[in-house]
Protein backbone atom coordinates (compact mmCIF):
# COMPACT_ATOMS: atom_id res chain seq x y z
CA UNK A 1 0.00 0.00 0.00
CA UNK A 2 1.45 3.35 -1.08
CA UNK A 3 1.58 6.01 1.60
CA UNK A 4 0.15 9.49 0.95
CA UNK A 5 1.22 12.62 2.80
CA UNK A 6 -0.59 15.96 3.20
CA UNK A 7 2.54 17.44 4.77
CA UNK A 8 4.00 19.47 1.87
CA UNK A 9 5.41 22.48 3.71
CA UNK A 10 7.49 24.43 1.21
CA UNK A 11 8.05 24.93 -2.52
CA UNK A 12 11.04 26.79 -4.04
CA UNK A 13 11.40 26.73 -7.83
CA UNK A 14 11.49 23.08 -8.93
CA UNK A 15 11.97 21.82 -5.33
CA UNK A 16 9.37 20.76 -2.77
CA UNK A 17 9.77 19.77 0.90
CA UNK A 18 7.60 16.99 2.35
CA UNK A 19 7.73 16.41 6.13
CA UNK A 20 6.83 13.49 8.45
CA UNK A 21 7.75 10.97 5.77
CA UNK A 22 8.58 7.34 6.59
CA UNK A 23 11.07 5.21 4.65
CA UNK A 24 11.65 7.56 1.69
CA UNK A 25 14.62 6.59 -0.49
CA UNK A 26 17.01 8.65 -2.65
CA UNK A 27 15.85 8.83 -6.31
CA UNK A 28 12.41 7.39 -5.42
CA UNK A 29 9.59 8.49 -7.72
CA UNK A 30 6.90 10.74 -6.20
CA UNK A 31 3.41 11.66 -7.49
CA UNK A 32 1.86 14.93 -6.36
CA UNK A 33 -1.95 14.90 -6.68
CA UNK A 34 -3.71 18.26 -6.68
CA UNK A 35 -7.28 18.93 -5.51
CA UNK A 36 -8.56 18.87 -9.13
CA UNK A 37 -7.03 15.39 -9.70
CA UNK A 38 -4.12 16.66 -11.81
CA UNK A 39 -0.92 14.69 -11.12
CA UNK A 40 2.67 15.95 -11.31
CA UNK A 41 5.73 13.79 -10.93
CA UNK A 42 9.02 14.25 -9.11
CA UNK A 43 11.86 12.32 -7.51
CA UNK A 44 13.49 12.36 -4.10
CA UNK A 45 16.73 14.36 -4.13
CA UNK A 46 17.58 14.25 -0.44
CA UNK A 47 16.35 12.58 2.74
CA UNK A 48 16.99 14.02 6.21
CA UNK A 49 15.35 11.96 9.00
CA UNK A 50 11.60 12.42 8.31
CA UNK A 51 12.00 15.16 5.68
CA UNK A 52 12.22 14.49 1.92
CA UNK A 53 13.34 17.06 -0.65
CA UNK A 54 11.52 16.36 -3.93
CA UNK A 55 12.55 17.61 -7.37
CA UNK A 56 9.48 18.28 -9.56
CA UNK A 57 9.66 17.32 -13.23
CA UNK A 58 6.83 19.59 -14.41
CA UNK A 59 7.82 22.58 -12.23
CA UNK A 60 5.86 24.08 -9.34
CA UNK A 61 3.95 26.82 -11.13
CA UNK A 62 0.32 26.99 -9.96
CA UNK A 63 0.80 24.25 -7.35
CA UNK A 64 -1.35 24.73 -4.23
CA UNK A 65 0.55 22.90 -1.49
CA UNK A 66 -2.25 23.19 1.10
CA UNK A 67 -4.60 20.96 -0.92
CA UNK A 68 -2.02 18.69 -2.59
CA UNK A 69 -0.84 15.31 -1.39
CA UNK A 70 2.42 13.49 -2.12
CA UNK A 71 2.51 9.77 -2.91
CA UNK A 72 5.86 7.92 -2.69
CA UNK A 73 5.97 5.07 -5.25
CA UNK A 74 8.91 3.06 -3.86
CA UNK A 75 10.80 2.91 -7.18
CA UNK A 76 12.99 5.15 -9.36
CA UNK A 77 12.15 6.76 -12.71
CA UNK A 78 11.76 3.99 -15.28
CA UNK A 79 11.55 3.64 -19.06
CA UNK A 80 9.39 0.98 -20.71
CA UNK A 81 11.50 -0.65 -23.43
CA UNK A 82 10.81 -2.92 -26.40
CA UNK A 83 11.98 -3.30 -30.01
CA UNK A 84 8.94 -1.24 -31.06
CA UNK A 85 10.88 1.84 -29.91
CA UNK A 86 12.86 1.80 -33.18
CA UNK A 87 11.44 4.33 -35.61
CA UNK A 88 9.70 6.32 -32.86
CA UNK A 89 10.07 9.84 -31.43
CA UNK A 90 9.68 10.43 -27.66
CA UNK A 91 9.81 13.48 -25.43
CA UNK A 92 12.52 13.91 -22.78
CA UNK A 93 10.58 11.77 -20.28
CA UNK A 94 10.05 8.85 -22.66
CA UNK A 95 6.44 9.63 -23.69
CA UNK A 96 5.55 9.21 -27.41
CA UNK A 97 5.77 12.53 -29.24
CA UNK A 98 5.07 11.43 -32.81
CA UNK A 99 1.31 10.81 -32.52
CA UNK A 100 1.85 7.04 -32.56
CA UNK A 101 0.51 4.54 -30.00
CA UNK A 102 2.05 4.01 -26.58
CA UNK A 103 4.82 1.43 -26.41
CA UNK A 104 3.79 -1.89 -24.86
CA UNK A 105 6.94 -2.49 -22.80
CA UNK A 106 8.74 -5.79 -22.76
CA UNK A 107 10.19 -4.65 -19.43
CA UNK A 108 10.70 -1.47 -17.42
CA UNK A 109 14.27 -0.35 -16.67
CA UNK A 110 15.55 2.18 -14.12
CA UNK A 111 17.00 5.12 -16.09
CA UNK A 112 20.05 5.31 -13.80
CA UNK A 113 21.22 2.03 -15.37
CA UNK A 114 23.12 -0.85 -13.86
CA UNK A 115 26.77 -0.30 -12.87
CA UNK A 116 29.10 -2.10 -15.27
CA UNK A 117 31.82 -4.22 -13.67
CA UNK A 118 35.12 -2.85 -15.09
CA UNK A 119 36.46 -6.42 -15.32
CA UNK A 120 33.54 -7.32 -17.63
CA UNK A 121 34.43 -4.61 -20.16
CA UNK A 122 35.83 -5.58 -23.55
CA UNK A 123 38.38 -3.33 -25.26
CA UNK A 124 37.01 -1.15 -28.10
CA UNK A 125 38.63 -2.32 -31.35
CA UNK A 126 36.26 -2.29 -34.34
CA UNK A 127 36.17 0.56 -36.85
CA UNK A 128 32.94 2.56 -37.26
CA UNK A 129 32.61 4.27 -40.64
CA UNK A 130 30.89 7.65 -40.35
CA UNK A 131 31.38 8.53 -44.02
CA UNK A 132 33.17 11.74 -42.95
CA UNK A 133 36.84 11.82 -44.02
CA UNK A 134 38.13 14.08 -41.22
CA UNK A 135 36.81 11.54 -38.68
CA UNK A 136 37.33 8.22 -40.49
CA UNK A 137 40.76 9.01 -41.89
CA UNK A 138 42.34 11.03 -39.08
CA UNK A 139 40.31 10.74 -35.84
CA UNK A 140 38.83 7.30 -36.23
CA UNK A 141 35.77 6.30 -34.19
CA UNK A 142 35.92 2.79 -32.67
CA UNK A 143 33.00 0.64 -31.51
CA UNK A 144 32.49 1.08 -27.77
CA UNK A 145 34.30 4.45 -27.66
CA UNK A 146 33.05 7.78 -26.30
CA UNK A 147 34.20 10.57 -28.61
CA UNK A 148 32.71 14.04 -27.96
CA UNK A 149 32.33 16.87 -30.47
CA UNK A 150 33.33 20.31 -29.13
CA UNK A 151 31.47 23.03 -30.99
CA UNK A 152 30.55 26.70 -30.54
CA UNK A 153 27.35 28.70 -30.89
CA UNK A 154 26.40 29.15 -34.53
CA UNK A 155 28.57 26.27 -35.77
CA UNK A 156 26.82 23.45 -37.69
CA UNK A 157 27.07 20.71 -35.03
CA UNK A 158 23.38 19.84 -35.52
CA UNK A 159 23.97 19.08 -39.22
CA UNK A 160 27.11 17.08 -38.37
CA UNK A 161 25.17 15.07 -35.76
CA UNK A 162 22.41 14.31 -38.27
CA UNK A 163 24.97 13.27 -40.91
CA UNK A 164 26.79 10.91 -38.51
CA UNK A 165 23.48 9.42 -37.33
CA UNK A 166 22.43 8.84 -40.92
CA UNK A 167 25.71 7.43 -42.29
CA UNK A 168 27.37 5.55 -39.41
CA UNK A 169 27.84 1.80 -39.80
CA UNK A 170 30.10 -0.99 -38.52
CA UNK A 171 31.93 -2.61 -41.43
CA UNK A 172 32.42 -6.35 -41.82
CA UNK A 173 29.69 -7.45 -39.42
CA UNK A 174 26.15 -8.71 -39.82
CA UNK A 175 24.98 -7.49 -36.42
CA UNK A 176 22.18 -4.93 -36.48
CA UNK A 177 23.04 -1.27 -36.08
CA UNK A 178 20.84 1.28 -34.32
CA UNK A 179 21.07 4.97 -33.44
CA UNK A 180 19.70 6.46 -30.23
CA UNK A 181 19.47 10.23 -30.49
CA UNK A 182 19.02 12.35 -27.34
CA UNK A 183 18.36 16.07 -27.97
CA UNK A 184 18.61 18.15 -24.79
CA UNK A 185 17.16 21.67 -24.51
CA UNK A 186 17.08 22.29 -28.27
CA UNK A 187 14.81 24.76 -30.11
CA UNK A 188 11.64 23.73 -31.93
CA UNK A 189 13.35 24.48 -35.29
CA UNK A 190 16.27 22.16 -34.44
CA UNK A 191 13.86 19.42 -33.36
CA UNK A 192 11.97 19.75 -36.66
CA UNK A 193 15.28 19.62 -38.57
CA UNK A 194 16.36 16.39 -36.87
CA UNK A 195 13.00 14.63 -37.20
CA UNK A 196 12.48 15.64 -40.86
CA UNK A 197 16.09 14.71 -41.81
CA UNK A 198 15.74 11.29 -40.16
CA UNK A 199 12.44 10.74 -41.99
CA UNK A 200 13.73 12.07 -45.35
CA UNK A 201 16.69 9.69 -45.43
CA UNK A 202 15.01 6.63 -43.93
CA UNK A 203 17.40 6.73 -40.95
CA UNK A 204 14.40 6.89 -38.58
CA UNK A 205 13.66 3.20 -39.22
CA UNK A 206 16.74 2.17 -37.20
CA UNK A 207 16.66 5.09 -34.73
CA UNK A 208 15.06 6.05 -31.42
CA UNK A 209 14.71 9.81 -30.82
CA UNK A 210 14.30 11.53 -27.43
CA UNK A 211 13.56 15.25 -27.90
CA UNK A 212 13.64 17.70 -24.98
CA UNK A 213 12.76 21.24 -26.10
CA UNK A 214 14.17 24.49 -24.71
CA UNK A 215 10.77 25.45 -23.22
CA UNK A 216 10.33 22.10 -21.43
CA UNK A 217 11.05 22.12 -17.67
CA UNK A 218 14.79 22.22 -16.85
CA UNK A 219 14.34 19.14 -14.67
CA UNK A 220 13.39 17.11 -17.74
CA UNK A 221 16.86 17.82 -19.20
CA UNK A 222 18.42 15.84 -16.34
CA UNK A 223 16.37 12.77 -17.34
CA UNK A 224 16.64 12.97 -21.17
CA UNK A 225 20.22 11.66 -21.67
CA UNK A 226 19.57 8.90 -19.12
CA UNK A 227 16.39 7.89 -20.99
CA UNK A 228 18.41 7.68 -24.21
CA UNK A 229 21.18 5.62 -22.60
CA UNK A 230 18.65 3.24 -20.98
CA UNK A 231 17.09 2.59 -24.41
CA UNK A 232 20.61 2.06 -25.81
CA UNK A 233 21.54 -0.43 -23.05
CA UNK A 234 18.41 -2.47 -23.78
CA UNK A 235 19.12 -2.58 -27.54
CA UNK A 236 22.84 -3.29 -27.04
CA UNK A 237 23.00 -5.77 -24.19
CA UNK A 238 19.63 -7.53 -24.50
CA UNK A 239 19.11 -7.35 -28.28
CA UNK A 240 22.86 -7.54 -29.13
CA UNK A 241 22.81 -4.55 -31.48
CA UNK A 242 25.60 -2.06 -32.21
CA UNK A 243 24.17 1.20 -30.84
CA UNK A 244 25.47 4.68 -31.56
CA UNK A 245 24.25 7.23 -28.99
CA UNK A 246 24.37 10.90 -29.98
CA UNK A 247 23.62 13.42 -27.19
CA UNK A 248 23.26 17.09 -28.11
CA UNK A 249 23.70 19.56 -26.45
CA UNK A 250 25.41 18.52 -23.18
CA UNK A 251 25.95 22.20 -22.33
CA UNK A 252 22.16 22.53 -21.88
CA UNK A 253 22.27 19.52 -19.55
CA UNK A 254 25.04 21.10 -17.43
CA UNK A 255 23.09 24.40 -17.26
CA UNK A 256 20.05 22.51 -15.91
CA UNK A 257 22.32 20.82 -13.34
CA UNK A 258 23.58 24.25 -12.25
CA UNK A 259 20.01 25.59 -12.00
CA UNK A 260 18.94 22.75 -9.69
CA UNK A 261 22.12 23.06 -7.63
CA UNK A 262 21.40 26.78 -7.11
CA UNK A 263 17.79 26.01 -6.09
CA UNK A 264 19.16 23.57 -3.49
CA UNK A 265 21.46 26.36 -2.23
CA UNK A 266 24.55 24.18 -2.68
CA UNK A 267 28.02 25.70 -2.49
CA UNK A 268 28.95 26.39 -6.15
CA UNK A 269 32.16 25.17 -7.78
CA UNK A 270 33.88 26.53 -10.92
CA UNK A 271 31.74 29.16 -12.69
CA UNK A 272 28.76 28.29 -10.50
CA UNK A 273 28.52 24.65 -11.59
CA UNK A 274 28.14 22.09 -8.79
CA UNK A 275 31.32 20.46 -7.51
CA UNK A 276 29.93 17.01 -8.35
CA UNK A 277 29.51 17.78 -12.09
CA UNK A 278 32.52 15.59 -13.00
CA UNK A 279 30.96 12.59 -11.24
CA UNK A 280 27.54 13.34 -12.69
CA UNK A 281 28.86 13.51 -16.29
CA UNK A 282 30.94 10.36 -15.72
CA UNK A 283 27.82 8.39 -14.69
CA UNK A 284 26.52 8.97 -18.24
CA UNK A 285 29.68 8.87 -20.36
CA UNK A 286 30.84 5.64 -18.71
CA UNK A 287 27.67 3.88 -19.88
CA UNK A 288 29.38 3.49 -23.27
CA UNK A 289 31.39 0.38 -24.02
CA UNK A 290 31.39 -3.31 -24.79
CA UNK A 291 30.77 -6.25 -22.47
CA UNK A 292 32.76 -9.50 -22.66
CA UNK A 293 30.68 -12.31 -24.14
CA UNK A 294 28.04 -9.94 -25.56
CA UNK A 295 27.87 -9.00 -29.25
CA UNK A 296 26.21 -5.65 -28.54
CA UNK A 297 27.96 -2.36 -27.84
CA UNK A 298 27.30 1.30 -27.07
CA UNK A 299 29.37 3.97 -28.82
CA UNK A 300 28.78 7.51 -27.62
CA UNK A 301 29.14 10.89 -29.35
CA UNK A 302 28.20 13.65 -26.87
CA UNK A 303 28.06 17.08 -28.51
CA UNK A 304 28.59 20.27 -26.52
CA UNK A 305 28.80 23.92 -27.50
CA UNK A 306 31.67 25.60 -25.66
CA UNK A 307 30.62 28.95 -24.15
CA UNK A 308 32.71 31.68 -25.84
CA UNK A 309 34.58 28.88 -27.74
CA UNK A 310 36.56 28.29 -24.52
CA UNK A 311 38.12 24.80 -24.31
CA UNK A 312 39.03 25.43 -20.65
CA UNK A 313 35.37 25.99 -19.68
CA UNK A 314 34.31 23.40 -17.04
CA UNK A 315 31.96 21.48 -19.37
CA UNK A 316 34.44 20.66 -22.20
CA UNK A 317 37.30 20.47 -19.69
CA UNK A 318 35.64 17.76 -17.56
CA UNK A 319 34.24 15.99 -20.63
CA UNK A 320 37.77 15.77 -22.08
CA UNK A 321 39.02 14.03 -18.92
CA UNK A 322 36.28 11.39 -18.97
CA UNK A 323 36.11 10.61 -22.70
CA UNK A 324 38.61 9.22 -25.21
CA UNK A 325 39.47 12.31 -27.24
CA UNK A 326 37.51 15.10 -28.91
CA UNK A 327 36.49 16.37 -32.34
CA UNK A 328 36.83 20.17 -32.42
CA UNK A 329 34.86 22.38 -34.82
CA UNK A 330 36.63 25.52 -36.06
CA UNK A 331 34.97 28.91 -36.53
CA UNK A 332 37.72 29.90 -38.99
CA UNK A 333 37.02 26.90 -41.26
CA UNK A 334 33.27 27.60 -40.99
CA UNK A 335 33.88 31.16 -42.23
CA UNK A 336 35.77 29.71 -45.22
CA UNK A 337 32.68 27.67 -46.12
CA UNK A 338 34.20 24.32 -45.12
CA UNK A 339 31.62 21.71 -44.00
CA UNK A 340 32.04 19.97 -41.65
CA UNK A 341 34.46 22.56 -40.17
CA UNK A 342 36.53 19.96 -38.26
CA UNK A 343 39.91 21.29 -37.13
CA UNK A 344 41.90 18.06 -37.40
CA UNK A 345 45.08 19.24 -35.63
CA UNK A 346 43.70 19.80 -32.09
CA UNK A 347 41.14 17.00 -32.58
CA UNK A 348 42.08 13.61 -31.20
CA UNK A 349 40.73 10.09 -31.00
CA UNK A 350 42.75 8.23 -28.37
CA UNK A 351 41.60 4.84 -29.64
CA UNK A 352 42.13 5.47 -33.38
CA UNK A 353 45.11 3.09 -33.56
CA UNK A 354 42.91 0.24 -32.26
CA UNK A 355 40.41 0.40 -35.11
CA UNK A 356 42.59 0.83 -38.19
CA UNK A 357 44.97 -1.23 -40.29
CA UNK A 358 44.76 -4.46 -42.28
CA UNK A 359 41.56 -6.40 -41.68
CA UNK A 360 39.81 -3.34 -40.25
CA UNK A 361 40.34 -0.47 -42.70
CA UNK A 362 43.44 -0.83 -44.92
CA UNK A 363 47.13 -1.59 -44.38
CA UNK A 364 48.27 1.96 -45.32
CA UNK A 365 45.86 3.80 -42.99
CA UNK A 366 48.22 4.48 -40.05
CA UNK A 367 51.10 5.70 -42.24
CA UNK A 368 48.97 8.00 -44.39
CA UNK A 369 47.20 9.37 -41.31
CA UNK A 370 50.51 10.39 -39.71
CA UNK A 371 51.78 11.87 -42.98
CA UNK A 372 48.59 13.90 -43.59
CA UNK A 373 48.74 15.33 -40.04
CA UNK A 374 52.40 16.31 -40.46
CA UNK A 375 51.94 17.78 -43.95
CA UNK A 376 48.86 19.80 -42.97
CA UNK A 377 50.61 21.17 -39.85
CA UNK A 378 53.60 22.25 -41.94
CA UNK A 379 51.33 23.72 -44.61
CA UNK A 380 49.52 25.82 -41.99
CA UNK A 381 52.88 27.09 -40.70
CA UNK A 382 53.96 28.00 -44.23
CA UNK A 383 50.74 29.95 -44.80
CA UNK A 384 51.20 31.85 -41.51
CA UNK A 385 54.79 32.66 -42.49
CA UNK A 386 53.59 33.95 -45.87
CA UNK A 387 51.14 36.30 -44.13
CA UNK A 388 53.93 37.80 -42.00
CA UNK A 389 56.88 37.82 -44.44
CA UNK A 390 55.22 37.52 -47.83
CA UNK A 391 55.25 34.58 -50.25
CA UNK A 392 58.75 35.48 -51.45
CA UNK A 393 60.09 34.27 -48.09
CA UNK A 394 58.84 30.72 -48.76
CA UNK A 395 60.99 28.02 -50.34
CA UNK A 396 59.58 26.04 -53.28
CA UNK A 397 58.85 23.12 -50.94
CA UNK A 398 57.08 25.45 -48.46
CA UNK A 399 54.89 26.70 -51.31
CA UNK A 400 53.93 23.11 -52.09
CA UNK A 401 53.02 22.55 -48.43
CA UNK A 402 50.90 25.74 -48.45
CA UNK A 403 49.14 24.48 -51.60
CA UNK A 404 48.63 21.09 -49.91
CA UNK A 405 47.01 22.75 -46.84
CA UNK A 406 44.53 24.65 -49.05
CA UNK A 407 43.63 21.55 -51.09
CA UNK A 408 43.39 19.45 -47.92
CA UNK A 409 40.79 21.81 -46.40
CA UNK A 410 38.90 22.18 -49.69
CA UNK A 411 38.79 18.53 -50.75
CA UNK A 412 39.49 16.29 -47.73
CA UNK A 413 37.95 18.09 -44.74
CA UNK A 414 35.13 19.71 -46.72
CA UNK A 415 32.43 17.46 -48.09
CA UNK A 416 28.71 17.82 -48.70
CA UNK A 417 26.00 17.30 -46.08
CA UNK A 418 24.76 14.28 -48.05
CA UNK A 419 28.19 12.99 -49.13
CA UNK A 420 28.93 9.58 -47.65
CA UNK A 421 32.54 8.50 -48.35
CA UNK A 422 33.73 4.93 -47.88
CA UNK A 423 37.02 4.46 -46.01
CA UNK A 424 38.64 3.43 -49.33
CA UNK A 425 37.54 6.72 -50.94
CA UNK A 426 38.94 8.64 -47.95
CA UNK A 427 42.30 6.83 -48.07
CA UNK A 428 42.58 7.22 -51.87
CA UNK A 429 41.81 10.93 -51.57
CA UNK A 430 44.59 11.22 -48.97
CA UNK A 431 47.06 9.65 -51.40
CA UNK A 432 45.90 11.99 -54.18
CA UNK A 433 46.61 15.02 -51.98
CA UNK A 434 49.98 13.66 -50.81
CA UNK A 435 51.05 13.38 -54.46
CA UNK A 436 51.23 17.24 -54.46
CA UNK A 437 54.41 16.86 -52.38
CA UNK A 438 57.73 15.40 -53.58
CA UNK A 439 58.14 11.71 -52.71
CA UNK A 440 61.26 12.57 -50.65
CA UNK A 441 59.02 14.58 -48.25
CA UNK A 442 56.80 11.58 -47.45
CA UNK A 443 59.08 10.30 -44.70
CA UNK A 444 56.36 8.84 -42.48
CA UNK A 445 55.16 6.28 -45.03
CA UNK A 446 56.91 2.98 -45.70
CA UNK A 447 58.40 2.53 -49.17
CA UNK A 448 56.24 -0.52 -49.88
CA UNK A 449 53.09 1.59 -49.43
CA UNK A 450 54.53 4.47 -51.49
CA UNK A 451 55.24 2.03 -54.33
CA UNK A 452 51.78 0.52 -54.10
CA UNK A 453 49.48 3.52 -53.51
CA UNK A 454 51.21 6.82 -54.46
CA UNK A 455 49.75 8.05 -57.79
CA UNK A 456 52.29 8.67 -60.54
CA UNK A 457 52.63 12.36 -61.41
CA UNK A 458 51.60 11.58 -64.96
CA UNK A 459 48.35 9.97 -63.74
CA UNK A 460 46.93 13.25 -62.42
Amino acid sequence: MLKEYNTITEVAGPLMLVEKVEGAKFDELVEIEQADGQIRRGRVLEVDEDKALVQLFEGSQGLDISSSKARFLGKGLELGVSLDMLGRVFDGMGRPKDGGPKIIPEKRLDIEGQPLNPAARDYPSEFIQTGISAIDGLNTLVRGQKLPIFSGSGLPHAQLAAQIARQARVLGTRSEFAVVFGAIGITFEEAEFFISDFRRTGALDRAVLFINLADDPAIERIATPRMALTAAEYLAYEREMHVLVILTDMTNYAEALREISAARREVPGRRGYPGYMYTDLATMYERAGRVLGNKGSITQIPILSMPEDDKTHPIPDLTGYITEGQIILSRELHRKGVFPPIDVLPSLSRLKDKGIGEGRTREDHADTMNQLFAAYARGREAKELAVILGEAALTDVDKLYAKFADEFEKRYVSQGFDEDRTIEQTLDLGWELLSILPRAELKRIRDEFLDKYLPEKGDE
